[in-house]
């Protein structure tokens, strides 16, 4: 895998890659307009099947520089923060064959991605989140949802001074979340950590200030592994954490804006997706999975989870996904990470632009064939059982 060092913008990340002349050069170029999708509904989507294959890593050799396709189109995008460096990463390899077909992204996060999606502004869009029930509900038949590449959510600490790496359990992080634990030395910390100088210090607890797929699945693995300190009620892109009222928490705007919390604030705790935290380079907690091990995020752990996720997901990218960030949550198997996450593309299954509807499908497909090759750290690729729902993406987009 090779390494990229990705740059963030405390607020709205707005990122236009063009390759130019050498591996890994980035230019940020003035975003391109393109034609607005409708949302005419689709063809009728295919009966919905589960996944029962493991995952495989294997990878095939990417296609040299090609000029096969007279295709010349800007296609718009934004949306989740989570997958940002593996889309600048696709998108600057993608570019090198394709120079027609130019890609601009915003990393505007899941929930904005979802709205300029379906107002027309976004060609296609990332979410970390599938689309909720009534969402799915309102499009069905005209929106595709494709898991496109898999991450994780690690916790990060700023404790100074501690003799060695802090574990946590599902349910102490639910309980500093919620106001419960107070103090770093809380008798539930010092049972995992007994080895620990831990501090008689207050915990101050960070989270997300923005609408954020990332905290949604984060809010939804509390609920997932510890339901009875993080009810349902307590779920989703922007919760209400109680821990607010205590005066001792705050919100940062996306993972940097979390990061500098935590930096500035001794004593702190959060949570930011693995890729920045490792960018970063950010002390993250070992974290109980759910065979009682203490394990940090690794690609294959994350595999092992993926796996671990069985015959729960539909096959098909018009079928209702809102129940699947649960499916990959807090999963079997001995080094499983418990907080991991497929990110999504969402595509409308018909563009009045056909030119686009070929632009996505090109990218989509080179993703699904090459992709892999060029993981960046942080990531695992979702195998090739969840990729057979973009190749029948890619099969509806070629078909108009």
């Amino acid at each position: 895998m090779k390494e990229r060092a990705i740059s963030y913008l405390a607020v709205t990340v707005i990122i236009a890659v063009l390759v130019l002349a050498s591996v890994g050069a980035y230019l940020a170029l003035s975003k391109g307009s393109s034609s607005t999708p409708t949302s005419t509904p689709s063809q009728t989507s295919t009966p919905s099947q589960t996944t029962s294959a493991p995952i495989q890593t294997t990878t095939q050799k990417p296609p040299a520089t090609t000029t096969t396709s007279q295709l010349s189109v800007t296609l718009k995008a934004g949306g989740a923060t989570f997958p940002l460096p593996q889309y600048i990463a696709w998108i600057n390899e993608f570019m090198k064959n394709y120079p027609n077909i130019k890609i601009s992204y915003e990393g505007v996060g899941s929930g904005a991605g979802q709205s300029n999606f379906f107002a027309g502004v976004f060609d296609f869009a990332g979410s970390d989140p599938p689309l909720s029930k009534s969402q799915w509900s309102n499009y069905t038949g005209r929106v595709m949802q494709i898991p496109i590449v898999a991450g994780a959510i690690v916790i990060v600490y700023n404790v100074p001074n501690l003799n060695g790496q802090l574990k946590v359990t599902p349910e102490i992080l639910a309980m500093i979340y919620n106001g419960t634990i107070e103090y770093w030395d809380d008798p539930a910390i010092r049972q995992v950590n007994p080895n620990l100088n831990l501090p008689h210090q207050k915990i101050f607890v960070v989270f997300r200030s923005d609408a954020s797929g990332t905290q949604e699945i984060f809010t939804t693995y509390l609920n997932v592994a510890a339901p009875q300190y993080w009810p349902t009620s307590l779920v989703g892109k922007a919760p209400d954490y109680p821990v607010k009222a205590t005066g001792r928490a705050a919100g940062g705007q996306g993972n940097p804006g979390v990061a500098a919390i935590l930096n500035q604030t001794p004593y702190s705790i959060g949570f930011v997706e693995w890729n920045y935290a490792i960018q970063q380079n950010m002390t993250m907690a070992l974290l109980r999975n759910a065979n009682g091990n203490y394990v940090l995020p690794t690609t294959q752990g994350i595999i092992e989870a993926l796996n671990s996720a069985g015959g729960s997901i539909p096959l098909d990218p018009f079928a209702d996904f809102s129940q699947d960030i649960k499916a990959f949550l807090n999963l079997p198997g001995n080094d499983s990470y418990p907080i991991i996450a497929a990110t999504h593309l969402l595509v409308w299954g018909k563009y009045q632009n056909k030119d686009i509807a070929k632009g996505i499908a090109t990218f989509l497909e080179w993703i699904l064939k090459y992709g892999d090759n060029y993981i960046v750290p942080g990531y695992a690729p979702v195998g090739s059982t969840l990729k057979q729902i973009g190749y029948k993406a890619v099969d509806v987009l070629n078909s108009q």
